[in-house]
């Protein structure tokens, strides 16, 4: 008999994350942390308390921001 593996899906994972902090990388070397609120299935992202990280500190505050999901190169929760 197979062993049944305790795997989650990449949409699990983010579902896991919401309402916790989350670092973002973008193409281009742009970085956000920020809380995720929400997510579609194009990972399109909607981050509160968001700010802009340079060199891992915060470079300005934005607030409530959309993030494109084509532009992320990572997400880390």
């Amino acid at each position: 008999m197979a062993k049944e593996r305790n795997v989650q899906r990449p949409l699990d994972t983010l579902g896991n994350a919401v309402n916790s902090a989350v670092l973002i990388k973008l193409k281009g070397d742009r970085e956000f942390r920020g809380i995720l609120k929400s997510f579609d299935l194009h990972i399109n992202l909607v981050l509160d308390d968001a700010e802009e990280l340079e060199n891992g500190e915060a470079l300005r505050r934005l607030g409530t921001v959309l993030i494109r999901g084509d532009n992320i190169v990572y997400i880390s929760p």
